[in-house]
């Protein structure tokens, strides 16, 4: 009798033990479908360490179409998975502002040293470099200004992509670019928009977010 307890008793706890993964798999589903939604404010919740200001819920850039200068298709998840810094811009100019959120991104991502090459830089624009306007008295380095907004991107920024996306997908992607100009984001290598950064956030803060998140992911 009490060998047949026993073997009852072993066999409850195998069970217990074959159901923990299944109720782990369920209970993550749940919580992110209610993330997703919205209705649930994690981070919030439990606090972050972050300085950035976190998309909430996160965006999939793939879900909008993106197109190279020329028109051809964009696929950022063809790429290199990558850290990848963004900057939204006006259609057709680029101003002070717009200028300067180039600057900073730039010595951010430079400041990185070693990490350099695990971050790239996207502008995102309605229009192409060819037909957006630099509209600066002078450039944030002091530099002189160059003649066109093309040359600007080649001559002081080197490596970084630009992209052009219809308004709709500006304001799906970057919503809050309109009434905060000064806005960049910061996409994961899977395709997220997950973070917002202005002109509020200091130099040093953002790069205490990137450290951190190049520190803690595998890509």
């Amino acid at each position: 009798m009490e060998n047949m307890d026993n073997r009852a008793n072993n066999r409850m706890v195998l069970l217990l033990i074959a159901g923990i993964p299944v109720t782990m798999i369920l209970g993550a589903t749940w919580l992110w479908y209610f993330v997703v939604r919205g209705d649930l404010d994690v981070v919030g919740t439990l606090g972050t360490a972050n300085r950035g200001m976190l998309v909430q819920p996160p965006r999939q850039i793939a879900e909008v179409d993106v197109l190279e200068p020329n028109g051809s298709e964009f696929r950022y998840l063809n790429l290199e998975p990558k850290w990848t810094m963004v900057i939204p811009g006006q259609a057709g100019h680029c101003d002070t502002i717009c200028e300067n959120a180039l600057y900073q991104t730039r010595q951010i991502h430079i400041a990185l040293g070693k990490e350099y090459n695990r971050l790239r830089r996207f502008y995102v624009s309605e229009t192409g470099p060819d037909s957006t306007r630099l509209d600066v008295r002078e450039l944030s380095d002091k530099r002189p200004v160059p003649a066109t907004f093309a040359s600007f991107l080649a001559q002081q920024h080197r490596g970084l992509r630009p992209l052009v996306v219809d308004a709709g997908g500006m304001d799906a992607l970057f919503a809050e670019y309109r009434t905060d100009p000064g806005s960049w984001y910061l996409v994961d290598p899977s395709g997220w928009i997950m973070m917002r950064y202005n002109n509020d956030i200091s130099y040093k803060d953002v790069m205490a977010d990137l450290k951190f998140l190049l520190k803690n992911s595998g890509d």
